[in-house]
């Protein structure tokens, strides 16, 4: 995208989704709520933070809106900025606030996260999980801390790995998800899974992440006392 398509872009941006966009911040636990969609755009996801959303017209591109009162933006910036260009992160274009709302326009990643392959039984090559580290590694040499890594965060695309989420990679607080995710995937997947990948329901997926959580949090407490 030239600096011309990027102007017109940020106008598009600013007139027709900030304008009229409605996003709802109850409780930082939870996800944000999107209360309208402006016509001509879609929501591609909200998270605790804030809504992903794409225009009709421009679906190579995505835009990350804060919702009011969540703190992040300017994190997020400086982890764009010190990532750059690398073909396993999103790329940020532009950063700015208009009438209240922070956003970010971003490179859209496409693809499918680890954790929906495994719901479709699509094979997880070990190349992705090596690209994913090599990317992490990356990162770490701008003096980033890769943070939240796991299977809703990380995607296959045409073969390749790729890092969905960013936004926390300024914290220092140690995270060992994506080492547990690697375990699994060389204790469990590979030996039974990989040369002939099932769909795996979701609500077996969803049990396994919550007995991980309860291990991991039972874990820091047994540390801590």
């Amino acid at each position: 995208m030239d600096e011309k398509q990027l102007d017109g872009f940020i106008r598009l941006v600013e007139q027709t989704l900030l304008s009229n966009l409605e996003l709802g911040s109850v409780d930082p636990a939870d996800p944000i709520r999107v209360d309208e969609t402006p016509q001509g755009w879609k929501l591609l996801g909200a998270g605790n933070y804030a809504g992903v959303f794409t225009h009709q017209d421009h679906s190579d591109i995505a835009v990350k809106v804060y919702a009011p009162g969540r703190e992040g933006w300017e994190s997020e910036c400086e982890v764009y900025a010190r990532i750059g260009s690398h073909p396993a992160y999103s790329e940020c274009y532009h950063a700015d606030e208009y009438k209240g709302h922070y956003y970010l326009v971003l490179k859209r990643l496409k693809g499918k996260t680890l954790y929906q392959c495994i719901i479709d039984g699509v094979i997880i090559p070990k190349s992705v999980i090596d690209d994913i580290d090599e990317a992490l590694d990356y990162a770490r040499q701008r003096g980033l801390h890769p943070h939240d890594v796991h299977g809703k965060n990380v995607m296959m695309q045409d073969g390749r790995g790729i890092v969905l989420d960013i936004s926390d990679f300024l914290k220092v607080e140690p995270c060992s998800m994506w080492d547990d995710l690697k375990k699994a995937y060389n204790k469990i997947y590979m030996p039974f899974l990989s040369k002939k990948p099932i769909p795996v329901p979701e609500w077996v997926l969803n049990g396994v992440r919550k007995g991980y959580r309860f291990v991991r949090s039972s874990s820091v407490i047994g540390r801590s006392s």
